[in-house]
């Protein structure tokens, strides 16, 4: 969220907007960890059940690498920059809409 934005935040809805931040933050953690544990569980199983322990047969690279996206974009969003919607925005908008555009 942009700093011009946050000055004109009522102390209420910045403690709002801090808390909502906050737990985006806690919940990644958590799915990270999550997520973790489940590679290991899938490299256990691999390394179980391979004949050969080549790189080239290492099927858990596609489970990590799919949740690796999802643990990225999680991540941009709670770490990331905060974008919100300002009032310059929506009146650029508005005048785009009135002026037929």
């Amino acid at each position: 969220m942009p700093s011009e934005e946050i000055g004109k935040m009522t102390p209420e809805a910045l403690r709002k907007e801090a808390v909502k931040r906050v737990k985006a933050k806690q919940n990644w953690w958590k799915m990270a960890g999550g997520f973790v544990i489940i590679w290991l569980i899938l490299i256990v199983i691999w390394a179980l059940t391979s004949k050969d322990h080549s790189l080239t047969g290492f099927w858990p690279i596609w489970a990590i690498f799919g949740m690796g996206i999802a643990l990225a974009f999680t991540g941009w969003s709670a770490f990331g920059p905060q974008t919100g919607i300002t009032d310059a925005q929506v009146e650029a908008e508005m005048r785009k809409m009135q002026d037929g555009g």
